[in-house]
């Protein structure tokens, strides 16, 4: 060596890296989420969609006895939702239209599509009319089924990514 401290050449970042790196600076300097007004209504207008589409689909099939509609209901929600947050999570940072694409179709049109309170009282329904047995295989085969295709559906997205 001569003495002389040799150079590096300067690493010049891609413009898609930076534009990225600024982005997720913007959105934690911001207020959180929950406090801006585009995402609250895209929650809003997601929710009030999926729960149309609920409503749509119950008055289709409806159901006397075990409510098989809900119960399909909040499967393929808990599906799709599985393949829609995998897919999203995959693709890279909770900013931008992935943040857009999440709070409108995951939390609110689904978050709508798919209804705890249906079940519940679906299930006090059930056990009300003598059925008691029923009702706790209902809630606990929604809950557990619901887990079992959410995870199925996590599967899927992150096969179909490969």
């Amino acid at each position: 060596m001569t003495g002389k401290a040799r150079k590096s050449a300067p690493h010049a970042t891609p413009p898609h890296l930076t534009r990225e790196r600024d982005e997720i600076f913007r959105e934690a300097t911001k207020r959180p989420v929950h406090l801006r007004g585009r995402f609250i209504l895209l929650v809003f207008f997601g929710g009030t969609l999926g729960t149309a589409a609920r409503l749509g689909l119950s008055l289709l099939f409806p159901t006397d006895g075990l409510p098989t509609t809900i119960l399909a209901i909040n499967l393929a929600g808990a599906f799709i939702l599985g393949v829609l947050l995998e897919s999203l999570i995959r693709t890279g940072q909770d900013i931008g239209m992935r943040r857009a694409v999440r709070l409108f179709i995951g939390t609110g049109f689904f978050g709508g599509f798919t209804t705890y309170s249906a079940l519940a009282v679906d299930t006090v329904r059930l056990a009300e009319s003598g059925e008691p047995e029923i009702s706790v295989l209902y809630a606990a085969g929604s809950l557990v089924l619901g887990t079992l295709v959410a995870w199925l559906g996590i599967v899927c997205a992150r096969k179909a990514r490969q």
